[in-house]
């Protein structure tokens, strides 16, 4: 995604981490963000950060773990088209199997 410019993309677990700093770099090369994730003071924090930088981004509380959600987020794109859709999820496991 590096050469990723004029392009709609749809980041969930983006309130932090690897999805926050690809959603900003993206922004920044142009493309408008769909930003997804639970926290919403997050998200509002980054997308006025994206919009103070000049960006275009737009935030949806979703969860990952529910499917209807996510569709959700990916409707409520107020851009024409999603192009691109990122997932990042980190999955730690609580318990170790033997």
């Amino acid at each position: 995604m590096s050469n990723a410019k004029n392009k709609v993309v749809v980041i969930t677990g983006a309130s932090n981490g690897i999805g926050e700093a690809t959603a900003k770099l993206l922004a920044k090369k142009g493309n408008k963000v769909v930003l997804g994730a639970r926290r919403e003071e997050h998200l509002k924090k980054i997308v006025k950060e994206i919009e103070t930088e000049g960006g275009s981004a737009v935030y949806q509380v979703t969860d990952v773990t529910k499917r209807d959600r996510v569709a959700e987020t990916i409707a409520f794109a107020i851009f024409p088209l999603s192009d691109t859709t990122m997932n990042e999820i980190i999955l730690c496991p609580t318990t170790q199997e033997p």
